[in-house]
């Protein structure tokens, strides 16, 4: 009996265990994280809260968990708000993140390594690639207009393959680079980025004061942008698809005269001339004034329209695939693209192929290895073609084609100018470079110690590129002569090669020190080898058979070779992550000086404050940031040609006994002395966020002096040498950057929010050595160029007519305003007009989300810069000629007061250059941006992870007076010349502005 009672005691018990067993075993869950638009959001850390069991989520959001049934997860990822879901019975839990809009921990790249937001000393502005995918853009610095407070990005017109001009808190010298450093994958390039495909970038980071710029010393001179490429995770291989496709139109065009017009204009630049009467016109009198052809053209109303014939609506498109994916020890990410820009004038284009290759690799525990390879090849047409001006000034009475529809060559009989149809005829003329490029970045890291690393970085960069120009016989440059062709052969080899140390230790666990030291080596070789002939024989051939030209009109060979060498320390200690301190000092040595100053040392110290850490304000309601940030520091500029400081020869021919030679003469002055540009900068800094992060932003005030200016100064012509370069004078900047991002509206599925970028920068000239340089153009307490002429008040009036004698003109004539008042007009009444430089720039951005549907727009605004339009004096010429802009000019029945009367005894308006500056205050609409995602479930129908679909319209506005009221086309305008455009021009060489519409998809596999 008690042995069955103790039979029935186990059975019992072994029930009970089983039941409390079976009631603390853990469930499994599963589900999927997805991010604010509903993309799935891989590498999410999910935990079971109260406890260690952990795990992250897959590259499609997924994740599988163990937890008690009543536990609680928590899902969190970096830059998006934590969220706690309290299981119950759910065995599948799906989760949308919300983002963080401070993004108070968000890891930063700032140069030899990362920092988190919150424990940032110095100016830092990022982009990440949602703003760079929004735009279809040729180049990454496209993404940083206006969207990085203190960067000014200007790209005038719309020529494929052009590049933006980057300026970085203004400019700082007149003559070495104000281009910023760009930094790829940590390797400093000593080329462009026009190679690097856009859609391979993660984030860029603009380092902006002394304190950030500082580890790169001298390269660093003008702000660094740091490029970081796209890189796999762990977990599923994901293929991906990345494709658009857009159509590009003419925003405007420059507006000349029709036949009638012309006709009209021509006959009253005679009556002023004196040839013809006033008065109406007589079939006499048009007779003596007007060839055959106009006549024709006169009776027909015929108007040809030349700049039309040579434009077209363009396109732009780019296909991409990318495979990412990797195990513990592997991870790689490689993409292919294909990228055409079609201009909208004929014969310009721009194609791009890109592969990229990143991998890591973990050899042993303590030893990784990686590489970021890039492989690229590029063609461009028409970089030095453009036939637009030609087109503006013909005469549009003229007849381009016979009665067969065969082309005319000369269309009137003004022997200066050809039918501008005859330039885009297939194989008259071609401006093709091809470029190929191989940029790596490779890498090796040793853990040492626990916090000591040692990193080895080696990046090599291949550029081979050639242009050929070929310019047949039936185009305006050669008017029937014979064809002329060229080479131009490049090789560039330049690499990179680091050694750093970095030690990472926390002391009684509120001290918390990094240390970086460095030790760099960048060379630099540069090879060309150009050649040009005269008298191609068979203009098929165009410039692929050079050796059968009848005349070589140049040859040349070319070497230039550079070194720098670089250390580097930087220290970074904080308090309870409440009290920062971040000290560098770097010492570069360069070949471009001289022994007597080739080393220089550029130190610099940052303190920050992370106010909303203390105990006092604990408690507020408000802040969910504060930071005040301080930094004081030196860096130099060496950006100058190389072998300034050594005395050159340069050929030279004579008459030795009576026959022709060759010898050779001092061509350069040396200057061992020549020494570093040195720019010291303050700066001073506020980070906030507010009202759970639904206002966060920064405020930077700064002042940077720059002195030791590396400049040519000019010498009297009689001592055989224009001038040399030595160090001269000193400019400033000063300035305010403000950032603002706002959560408007975050209500269920709703989300509106914005960011506003205000930049204003100040540059001015401090001093010069020997006052103001009127031959240079250089003032003192004025921008670094300004536009200093003759100011147009009007035009003279016939009431006016004695007072305009007095000044030596007459009535229709430009009005002149007497600036130092002696009544005469000469160029002691020049005066400061403008610059190019703006006031201030903005930019707002505005995004829109609702369940699966996303909405953005983005303005981009300059303020109070002034632009110099050529057009208004090289198509503006007023003689009668050739066509002109379709102006409001003045006659004795039309008296305004916009732009003098046609005269046909004159080549251009008498004082013509006043009638070219202009506002170029402007609003443009950079972007509008709508798309849809897909749900999970309805990609997964098709064989899909993740699913976009979007169109876009870039540029569909711009609002300017320089076009409502002055009939130009695009106010933007490089501050600095380049690219064959001057600085603050605009011109013939710039492609008209156009707006693009585009449709697009990503999906992911």
């Amino acid at each position: 009996m008690k042995a069955k009672i103790y039979s029935y005691m186990r059975v019992v018990l072994f029930l009970l265990l089983s039941a409390s067993y079976s009631w603390a075993q853990e469930a499994e869950i599963r589900g999927t994280v997805y991010d604010e638009t509903g993309q799935p959001l891989p590498g999410a850390t999910i935990l079971v809260k109260g406890t260690t069991t952990g795990t992250t989520s897959d590259i499609d959001g997924k994740y599988t968990i163990s937890s008690p049934p009543n536990g609680t997860l928590v899902f969190s990822f970096i830059g998006y708000n934590p969220t706690e879901i309290v299981l119950g019975n759910q065995t599948e839990v799906n989760v949308n993140l919300t983002p963080d809009l401070s993004d108070l921990e968000e890891v930063v790249v700032v140069g030899y390594g990362t920092a988190k937001k919150s424990q940032l000393t110095g100016a830092i502005s990022s982009v990440g690639s949602k703003e760079i995918q929004e735009l279809p853009i040729t180049d990454a610095r496209q993404a940083l207009q206006g969207r990085a407070a203190g960067v000014d990005v200007t790209q005038p017109g719309s020529k494929p393959g052009s590049a933006p001009q980057v300026r970085i808190r203004g400019r700082r010298s007149f003559n070495a680079s104000n281009e910023p450093l760009y930094v790829v994958d940590g390797i400093p390039l000593a080329g462009g980025i026009d190679d690097i495909n856009p859609q391979d970038i993660t984030s860029m980071e603009v380092l902006k004061d002394a304190s950030a710029t500082a580890i790169y010393g001298s390269r660093g001179s003008n702000g660094v942008v740091l490029i970081t490429t796209k890189r796999g995770t762990v977990g599923k291989t994901v293929v991906s698809l990345d494709a658009y496709y857009g159509i590009n139109k003419e925003l405007g065009r420059i507006d000349v005269f029709n036949g009638p017009e012309f006709a009209e204009y021509k006959r009253e630049s005679r009556r002023a001339g004196g040839e013809i009467p006033e008065g109406p016109t007589t079939p006499a009198i048009d007779e003596s004034i007007f060839e055959p052809v106009e006549l024709e053209g006169i009776a027909l109303g015929r108007t040809t329209d030349y700049p039309a014939g040579l434009l077209r609506n363009g396109s732009i498109q780019s296909y991409q695939l990318g495979i990412s994916g990797g195990s513990d020890k592997t991870t790689f990410f490689v993409s292919g693209n294909y990228f055409k820009d079609e201009g909208v004038i004929i014969n310009q284009d721009y194609t791009r192929y890109t592969f990229r290759a990143n991998i890591d690799h973990k050899i042993t525990k303590n030893i990784k290895f990686g590489t970021s390879t890039l492989v690229s090849y590029s063609e461009r047409n028409g970089e030095n073609f453009n036939p637009l001006g030609g087109a503006l000034a013909e005469n549009p009475l003229g007849k381009p084609y016979d009665e067969e529809g065969n082309l005319i060559f000369l269309p009137t009989q003004d022997g200066l100018r050809t039918n501008p149809f005859a330039e885009i005829v297939p194989g008259a003329q071609m401006d093709l470079t091809k470029n190929y490029r191989i940029f790596n970045s490779i890498f090796a890291q040793y853990d040492i110690l626990p916090g000591l690393s040692y990193r080895l970085v080696f990046g090599p960069d291949f550029t081979i590129s050639r242009n050929g120009r070929f310019t047949g016989s039936q185009t305006n440059a050669r008017r029937g002569g014979a064809a002329t062709g060229s080479v131009d052969d490049r090789f560039t080899f330049n690499y990179t090669l680091e050694n750093i140390l970095n030690y990472t230790k926390t002391f009684n666990e509120v001290h918390n020190l990094n240390v970086t030291a460095l030790q760099s080596v960048q060379r630099d070789k540069f090879e060309q080898s150009t050649i040009s002939v005269l008298g191609i024989p068979a203009e098929s051939q165009l410039f692929h058979r050079l050796g059968d030209a009848s005349q070589i009109t140049g040859a040349n060979t070319n070497l230039v070779e550079w070194s720098l060498m670089s250390f580097m320390g930087r220290a970074n200690y904080d308090y309870k992550n409440k009290y920062l301190v971040t000290a560098t000092l770097r010492a570069d040595g360069s070949s471009r000086f001289g022994a007597n100053n080739r080393f220089a040392y550029f130190p610099s110290v940052a303190l920050g404050w992370n106010i909303h850490s203390e105990s006092f304000m604990q408690n507020s309601s408000t802040f969910d940031q504060l930071k005040l940030r301080a930094s004081y520091g030196s860096i130099g500029n060496q950006a100058i040609n190389p072998y300034q400081t050594q005395a050159l020869l340069g050929r030279t021919s004579y008459a030795y006994d009576n026959t022709a030679a060759f010898g050779y003469r001092p061509n350069t002055i040396g200057n061992p002395d020549l020494r570093w540009e040195t720019s010291t900068t303050l700066n001073l800094g506020l980070d906030f966020a507010i009202w759970n992060s639904r206002i966060f932003g920064s405020l930077e005030y700064y002042i940077t002096n720059t002195s030791d200016l590396l400049a040519p100064q000019p010498l009297p012509n009689s001592i055989g040498f224009g001038g040399f370069t030595t160090n001269i004078g000193e400019t400033q900047n000063r300035g305010v950057e403000l950032t603002i991002s706002t959560l408007n509206i975050e209500k269920g599925s709703f989300v509106w929010s914005s960011d506003i970028i205000f930049t204003k920068n100040t540059e001015e000239i401090i001093s010069l050595p020997n006052g103001d340089d009127i031959s240079a153009g250089r003032f003192i307490g004025q921008p670094l160029t300004v536009f200093y002429d003759l100011k147009k008040i009007g035009i003279w009036q016939t009431s006016e007519l004695d007072e305009a004698q007095s000044f030596g003109s007459v009535p229709g004539e430009i009005k002149i305003e007497d600036f130092n008042g002696d009544g005469v007009i000469n160029s002691l009444d020049r005066q400061f007009l403008g610059s190019a430089v703006a006031d201030f720039a903005m930019g707002f951005t505005n995004r829109f989300n609702f369940k699966g549907f996303d909405l953005s727009f983005f303005l981009y605004g300059r303020f109070g810069s002034m632009l110099r339009s050529q057009f208004h004096t090289q198509n503006n010429s007023l003689a009668g000629r050739y066509n002109n802009l379709d102006i409001d000019y003045w006659t004795p029945n039309n008296p305004t007061n916009a732009y003098p009367r046609p005269n046909v005894n004159q080549e251009s308006a008498k004082y013509a250059s006043s009638m070219e500056y202009f506002d170029g205050t402007f609003i443009k609409v950079r972007n509008i941006n709508f798309g849809y995602n897909f749900s999970p479930e309805a990609a997964k129908k098709i064989g899909l992870t993740n699913l976009r679909i979007y169109t876009s319209i870039q540029q569909p506005f711009i609002f300017a007076n320089y076009r409502s009221e002055h009939k130009g086309i695009d106010p933007e305008v490089f501050i600095d010349g380049e690219q064959g455009v001057g600085g603050g021009i605009v011109n013939s060489n710039v492609s008209p502005a156009v707006t693009s519409y585009t449709f697009g998809i990503n999906a992911k596999f």
